[in-house]
């Protein structure tokens, strides 16, 4: 399932689209079992690397793909670690464009 929805491409939200929440929600979040929905409000995933530079080579990749699709995550970048947040901030809450992001960037794994 999530590499259907990373062969989707994030479509800009426009404000009064509803979040997603209950059912919908939970049916992408069962696509992404490694990533945590947060109070239905953001997707957020720790990943763990041998080294510095390992960790930011995927930044560098999580980078490339937030640009290309027009939706940018909140990342934490550590030695050996890295953390991922993402939601759309228009509708201040999760939309389709967050699940896609997160399954282009478990792609990359």
């Amino acid at each position: 399932m999530p590499s259907e929805l990373a062969q989707k491409s994030c479509v800009p939200c426009h404000s009064g689209t509803p979040p997603l929440h209950g059912a919908e929600l939970a049916r992408y979040a069962t696509q992404l079992p490694a990533w945590n929905v947060v109070e239905e409000h953001h997707l957020h995933r720790a990943y763990r690397f041998p080294d510095f530079a390992a960790a930011l080579r995927f930044v560098n990749q999580v980078g490339v793909i937030a640009e290309q699709e027009q939706h940018h995550p909140d990342i934490v970048l550590g030695w050996g670690r890295v953390e991922i947040t993402t939601y759309t901030h228009s509708i201040q809450g999760l939309s389709e464009n967050d699940f896609i992001l997160a399954a282009k960037i478990e792609a990359l794994l």
